[in-house]
């Protein structure tokens, strides 16, 4: 079984998420002390913090995508879906000139994307893809 997980996203994405909890809870400890005009109460602050904390969830999200393949399939997960397909299923792995990610090329001129192999990762992806055509094409011949 091979799995892969996109390595440069994580690296942003944590970062990313940690300056959205700093930023939010900043502004919202320093909220009351403003001179706006404005009345701003604890629960406003609380708030503030809790927009941070959601959007930094939001953010990690992206961090989420996977890929495991085994003799039998792939498995994609992606930042919101998952889903598996037998190789039967599959008609080839490919990364596109142009594209971000890698994708599964279905029947009936159908795709499913790959987000977990992503061409910022450079030789990652490379390593990748050519490890998920290897077990396509050996599931091929077998099967």
């Amino acid at each position: 079984m091979v799995q892969f997980r996109p390595r440069r996203v994580i690296w942003m994405t944590v970062p990313c998420a940690i300056a959205l909890v700093v930023v939010f809870t900043v502004v919202g400890v320093l909220l009351r002390d403003s001179d706006t005009g404005a009345n701003f109460y604890l629960a406003d602050q609380i708030a503030m913090v809790v927009i941070g904390v959601i959007l930094a969830g939001l953010t990690l999200l992206w961090a989420l995508p996977r890929v495991r393949a085994d003799a039998g399939g792939i498995e994609v997960r992606n930042v919101l879906t998952k889903r598996r397909f037998a190789w039967s299923e599959v008609l080839s792995v490919s990364f596109p000139d142009g594209a971000s990610w890698a994708r599964l090329e279905l029947p009936d001129d159908e795709y499913h994307a790959v987000m977990a192999v992503q061409a910022v990762d450079r030789q990652h992806a490379v390593d990748a893809v050519r490890a998920l055509r290897r077990l396509h094409k050996q599931a091929g011949e077998s099967g």
